[in-house]
């Protein structure tokens, strides 16, 4: 079934049954709460590859610790850094911090809202920016995630392997609620999210689905080990190398990585988080 096959009550029917099924069992995020963009853009970064139930303490303590755009843009690398911790992915906390000083220079310490600017930031790709417009200005953007996607799949695709998002997209507009963007993604992603508890993750059928891989041993690990020794003070490379459980010349590798990334300095043999940039 493709968009141009929905009827208007083919729709309505649509968003009925997931409507119903938010009223009874809508989840509750602090997210949810606030329409301030910031505080949005802050989940939103925060969600890329960590489950709610882990981000929900940690973007209670970052919003704390760096209540607006403001104070994000006007600390040090290492406090955010370390306010990170726990998270993963400390890049992502790199381009926040970086996206909040630009949002200062550029923006006055006001979070765009037109998709262009949004993803002008660093780190905001096609979905952050349209999860942006969606949660904090109430726009009708195409949000695509993996809940999302499991419904449509679900509902829409039930004999396919490989649906693209090509194939989606257009569902989505189709079905969209346009007086509120904001409580029908929460509804949908909240479908999604059961359907991949009782089902065998429709979601899995995407050509967009990625498996994390391994955490154990993978280069993420390690960089996440130099970071976290870093936000200690600084030290001599060979001790940092010989303080991690891998081969070394894999170890200056992503130590290497993380430079030109400016997640670490290097001088005189000292390693050490960034004080500025």
């Amino acid at each position: 079934m493709s968009a141009v096959e929905l009827s208007a009550r083919d729709v309505e029917a649509f968003r009925g049954v997931i409507y119903r099924y938010y009223e009874r069992h809508g989840r509750s995020f602090p997210w949810r709460e606030t329409t301030d963009p910031y505080s949005i853009l802050v989940s939103e970064v925060m969600l890329q590859q960590t489950q709610t139930s882990r981000a929900v303490p940690k973007y209670r303590a970052f919003l704390d610790r760096f209540p607006d755009v403001e104070a994000l843009a006007s600390a040090s690398l290492q406090d955010v850094l370390e306010a990170w911790q726990g998270l993963g992915y400390n890049r992502r906390a790199m381009h926040l911090r970086q996206a909040a000083i630009d949002i200062v220079a550029r923006y006055g310490g006001v979070v765009p809202r037109d998709e262009a600017s949004l993803r002008s930031l660093p780190g905001i790709g096609p979905y952050t920016a349209a999860a942006v417009q969606a949660f904090a200005f109430d726009l009708p953007a195409v949000v695509m995630d993996t809940n999302v996607r499991t419904v449509f799949i679900h509902f829409f695709f039930p004999g396919r392997d490989a649906v693209d998002d090509t194939d989606i997209r257009p569902l989505v507009e189709a079905t969209m609620d346009g007086d509120n963007p904001r409580r029908w993604y929460s509804a949908l992603m909240d479908y999604g999210a059961m359907l991949k508890q009782r089902h065998d993750n429709p979601g899995r059928k995407s050509t967009s689905y990625n498996r994390q891989s391994r955490f154990v041993g993978s280069d993420r690990q390690i960089r996440g080990a130099v970071v976290r020794l870093l936000l200690d003070g600084p030290m001599e490379l060979r001790t940092l190398v010989d303080a991690i459980d891998a081969e070394e010349s894999r170890v200056l590798d992503i130590i290497d990585r993380l430079r030109r990334e400016h997640m670490v300095a290097l001088d005189d043999d000292r390693l050490s988080i960034p004080r500025q940039r």
